[in-house]
């Protein structure tokens, strides 16, 4: 695994310049990408037909097309990457979706060990749909949910990435999850 600081260097050195950045950088963060997809894939359905490898393919290819973002560090390229985590898991099942209704899957949680639960394509379809109502009314607290449900991020790196203290972290973390079962229960 390469230091923290070398993956920083890299990002800033990058600054939007594009695939040979990437090219550059992919190869020292790819574990850590994979196992993110790994993790967040564990909470899909059994039957999903994104593997976890090509889940960190199609979020590359998300990232190289990132040309205006200013690098800050190692944990704010992670934050990119999970958002591109989400949009993709999220249009694979509005596209799940519109082929097939229905599927009595268990209902998701956000509490702190819902990431191993399954979600179905409505789902996870209803937490965007929610996360994204969230974000209008507080575009912080949609962000620590979703680095927190989608990324796997603990809750003080995502005060690194959001460059904000714990104590706020933890009080996003705690309103927006009683937000979100709120929205998701009717």
């Amino acid at each position: 695994m390469a230091r923290d600081g070398d993956i920083t260097e890299l990002l800033l050195r990058a600054d939007g310049t594009g695939r040979d950045a990437m090219d550059r950088i992919l190869p020292l963060v790819y574990d850590e990408l994979k196992a993110m997809a790994r993790a967040r894939l564990r909470a899909e359905r059994p039957d999903h037909t994104l593997s976890a490898t090509a889940l960190v393919h199609e979020a590359y290819l998300k990232l190289v097309d990132q040309k205006r973002v200013q690098w800050r560090n190692r944990a704010h390229f992670f934050a990119i990457a999970a958002r591109a985590m989400r949009r993709i898991l999220v249009d694979h099942a509005v596209a799940r979706k519109a082929q097939k209704r229905g599927g009595g899957e268990p209902l998701v949680t956000l509490l702190e060990d819902s990431a191993g639960e399954e979600a179905s394509a409505e789902e996870l379809i209803a937490i965007d749909q929610a996360l994204s109502r969230l974000g209008t009314m507080d575009e912080r607290q949609e962000r620590v949910v979703e680095l927190r449900f989608f990324a796997g991020l603990k809750l003080d790196e995502i005060a690194e990435v959001l460059q904000v203290s714990l104590a706020s972290v933890n009080r996003d973390w705690r309103t927006a999850r009683a937000f979100l079962t709120t929205q998701l229960a009717g």
